[in-house]
């Protein structure tokens, strides 16, 4: 897929997202609240599948982008805005230091399409864009492994969603990471065979 259908199929989720929001929850407070849980959905969607496959993987590269950061990065930077809008019209349960977290996932978020890039031009070598990678995805695995447990322990009180929602979602994030670690596992078995 080339970057022009990327951006597109991107900016047409974030739009259902939209309109799913509307048209459960009408012009209402909670419409804004759904579009970013939504929004924030389909990002972990789009995580899993960076997070899941190797970079190397045609299919990754033909489903998402070339540069499948890049797609994260536009993703979750609409989710960003969505969640600021939010923020700023309503400014309730703003925690500094879980802010500070998401800030800095941000950054990185951001960079990355840049290393990598600059990683395909031949301008950082594979052993530095691979530590710069896995900062990312386990960083980025741990903010939303954050944004979940708490819903689920209930110390968020008054966020949208359901808690049945919340227990599933934090069960998939920890199963992506047990399949990670799987597949590390299973790389010196599969070579000796």
């Amino acid at each position: 897929m080339n970057r022009y259908k990327a951006f597109i199929g991107i900016l047409a989720a974030e739009l259902a997202c939209l309109f799913l929001a509307l048209y459960f929850y009408g012009f209402e407070k909670e419409a804004l609240q759904a579009t970013v849980r939504f929004s924030g959905r389909l990002s972990l969607l789009y995580f899993s599948l960076l997070f899941l496959l190797s970079l190397k993987s045609n299919w990754l590269q033909a489903v998402l982008s070339p540069n499948p950061f890049a797609g994260f990065a536009l993703a979750h930077g609409i989710h960003l805005i969505e969640l600021l809008t939010y923020q700023y019209t309503f400014g309730k349960g703003f925690v500094p230091i879980r802010a500070l977290g998401g800030f800095m996932a941000y950054v990185i978020i951001f960079i990355l399409p840049f290393l990598y890039t600059a990683y395909h031009r031949g301008k950082i070598k594979e052993k530095t864009f691979t530590i710069f990678k896995n900062i990312f995805l386990y960083y980025v695995w741990f903010i939303f492994f954050m944004t979940y447990l708490p819903r689920v322990q209930g110390k968020l009180p008054n966020v949208g969603g359901s808690y049945q929602e919340f227990v599933i979602l934090l069960s998939w994030v920890c199963m992506i990471l047990g399949m990670k670690v799987a597949t590390y596992f299973s790389k010196p078995f599969s070579t000796q065979s």
